[in-house]
């Protein structure tokens, strides 16, 4: 396991669009299909990753608490599956019935979406506004696994605030650190 930072995406880079397979519906999906009118939260995940799995319920009531409100969520998963086996699409769909996951989770099999928003670690976490303008991008919180913190979804959840409030969503933002995302050769 490589320690990666968040590359952190300009402010304002328009969302990249893409078309990929949602693993839960077998239905192939866009961003513009599945964004929000108020937000949208793209977040890179995968399945075994210890630091996605140290936020995995925060993820969920987090996406809960905030799609009753306009907010879209969507998952991704870029890994390299014939390395990492357990982050194969038959794998997510069955990680995402089993834990309940209310948003998409898609499978990006050629990395391209990844490399688009320049991902760099799971978990990478993004905020675009309703015009799909990049307005926050790094961690949930400060919690990593081990460190003690609580995992409360705190960083992101003000940023989102801020945004359901028409206010703007501070600018100073610290990175994710995750794991790397595991490219293909």
């Amino acid at each position: 396991m490589a320690l990666t930072p968040s590359n952190m995406l300009a402010l304002g880079t328009k969302a990249p669009d893409f078309e990929l397979l949602d693993t839960k519906s077998g239905k192939v999906c866009r961003l513009t299909e599945l964004k929000s009118e108020k937000a949208t939260v793209i977040m890179f995940i995968c399945n075994h990753c210890p630091y996605v799995k140290h936020i995995q319920t925060e993820l969920i009531q987090l996406a809960k608490d905030y799609q009753t409100k306009g907010i879209s969520f969507i998952a991704i998963s870029s890994n390299d599956a014939e390395s990492y086996p357990e982050d194969a699409p038959k794998e997510m769909a069955k990680l995402a019935k089993q834990l309940g996951y209310p948003f998409p989770y898609l499978y990006d099999e050629i990395q391209s979406t990844a490399k688009s928003y320049q991902a760099a670690c799971t978990p990478d976490f993004f905020v675009f506004d309703n015009a799909l303008r990049c307005v926050y991008r790094g961690q949930l919180d400060d919690s990593t696994p081990g460190n003690k913190i609580p995992v409360t979804g705190k960083t992101l959840r003000s940023a989102l605030d801020n945004i359901l409030i028409d206010a703007p969503v501070a600018t100073e933002q610290k990175p994710s650190i995750g794991c790397n995302i595991k490219w293909k050769n």
